[in-house]
């Protein structure tokens, strides 16, 4: 069974629960979605750290326990809430490589603002957005223990300091797709709201919209 995580923030919650229906919905292999919380990370004592001010989410760092939550067996993916899947998660679970530790959609980009949703800093690094979707192979991610996860500074986690480059493979864009950083594509799989979704005023009428409302309908009749 793969296991999906998603980072959940209590002020998209609403991001989280239509992300989480449309996994279910397309996929044709068994899955296990759940909440990447924060607050239940810290109650079991994994994560300690007080959040720091570049930390737009409260997933922002948690993600990286991942594999440990996983107990460090199996393949699992993380994908920020802020997005929505168009396709068969079951595409993304065959990108898996015995011979990697993690995969990634390697992006190549400057932000285009300086600013994004609830004007929060767009802060610019190397290897930006890597880690909103990164599939796991457990197994080889034990330098992503809960101390270092609790130790390490954010730049050294985002930008994949804890792994060799060359055990870092490559996703395929479509996987990641990032509204309005990219042009629209009717071909993109996982298509991610980075700089604000549509459950924000100011993003309502961006690229893929539609179909985020359009899910959110369907979540809700779905009880």
């Amino acid at each position: 069974m793969l296991q999906v995580f998603i980072g959940f923030d209590p002020r998209e919650a609403i991001a989280y629960d239509v992300l989480a229906h449309s996994i279910r919905r397309h996929a044709s292999i068994p899955i296990s979605v759940r909440p990447l919380v924060q607050k239940e990370l810290r109650e079991r004592g994994l994560y300690t750290r007080a959040r720091g001010p570049t930390e737009s989410t409260e997933f922002s760092l948690t993600r990286f326990l991942v594999p440990a939550v996983s107990q460090y067996r199996g393949w699992s993916v993380f994908m920020d809430c802020d997005m929505l899947c168009r396709a068969d998660i079951a595409g993304l679970a065959a990108q898996a490589s015995p011979d990697k530790a993690v995969l990634v959609v390697k992006h190549d980009y400057v932000p285009k603002t300086e600013r994004k949703f609830l004007d929060q800093v767009q802060t610019k690094y190397a290897r930006k957005n890597w880690s909103s979707v990164m599939l796991f192979n457990n197994e080889r991610c034990r330098a992503l223990s809960a101390d270092y996860v609790n130790s390490a500074s954010g730049l050294e986690l985002h930008r994949f300091k804890w792994v060799d480059d060359v055990l870092i493979g490559d996703l395929p864009t479509e996987w990641n797709w990032l509204v309005t950083e990219y042009e629209y594509s009717p071909a993109a799989k996982l298509v991610h709201y980075t700089l604000g979704g549509p459950w924000f005023d100011a993003y309502r009428a961006c690229d893929y919209a539609g179909e985020w409302f359009k899910e959110r309908e369907a979540c809700a009749s779905s009880g």
